[in-house]
């Protein structure tokens, strides 16, 4: 049998690192390809799967190896709870990139504009995998597959199409952002195909964005509170969405 730490050091650079239970969980449970798991106590991290994960046990029976928990510690930048780590392979860009572009799309695109907290950009794409969104992008320096921002998403990158990619780029459809000068977005009806953009936590839209905009919408908020939290604001848009969708 090849040794796990030796093929954790060997595939490192070039995969997409799983940090905990839950992220190996919802990887596997999406289709992941996992060449490496390990884990500093399998016997607790199976039971957990028996308790929590029973579809996907049996594959992470097969992919989990037991090491010892300072050679664990030493793989990753901040030991989990669950003792967990995995490496995956990252989905291919090309696909992700056709999957953005086919249309007629059943679900929208969400846009981050410029993020700056990584997790953030994880709690975002972990609500857009939740409400079926099609995929997630990223514009400006922000790595969607950072190891805190896979963390921060609980692995649910797979469930989902998660790129970075440059305004001029962005996915076809109707672009709605997202903007305290816009209409209410209650009065709004957001196609299947829409592009949801959102600001960044501290600037907002970008100037690039704002004008790319087919429309300004705005969320509901009590006059005297500044703003929402960044996945809070994505959260309410794709629900409001969702209460109309065709799915």
């Amino acid at each position: 049998m090849t040794d796990p730490v030796t093929t954790w050091h060997r595939l490192a650079g070039d995969t997409v690192l799983l940090d905990g239970f839950h992220a190996l969980k919802h990887a596997l449970r999406f289709g992941a390809e996992v060449p490496v798991a390990v884990t500093a106590d399998r016997a607790a991290a199976l039971a957990l799967a028996g308790e929590l994960a029973p579809d996907v046990r049996d594959a992470m029976a097969g992919a989990l190896a037991e090491v010892p928990h300072e050679t664990y510690a030493s793989l990753v930048p901040r030991p989990h709870p669950t003792a967990v780590a995995a490496l995956a392979v990252r989905p291919s860009r090309a696909c992700g990139l056709a999957r953005l572009a086919a249309v007629p799309r059943r679900a929208p695109v969400v846009v981050l504009d410029q993020p700056r907290n990584l997790g953030n950009a994880g709690a975002v794409i972990r609500l857009a995998a939740g409400l079926g969104a099609t995929g997630v992008v990223t514009t400006g320096t922000l790595d969607p597959w950072h190891p805190t921002v896979v963390r921060g998403g609980a692995g649910l990158h797979f469930a989902t199409t998660v790129e970075r990619l440059a305004v001029d780029e962005l996915p076809p459809g109707p672009l709605f952002a997202l903007d305290p000068e816009g209409d209410d977005i209650r009065g709004v009806k957001l196609p299947d195909d829409a592009v949801l953009a959102f600001g960044s936590e501290r600037t907002g839209l970008s100037a690039e964005l704002r004008a790319r905009a087919d429309h300004l919408l705005s969320l509901p908020m009590r006059p005297q509170v500044s703003s929402y939290n960044l996945a809070t604001s994505v959260a309410m848009t794709l629900y409001h969405w969702s209460l109309g969708a065709s799915l």
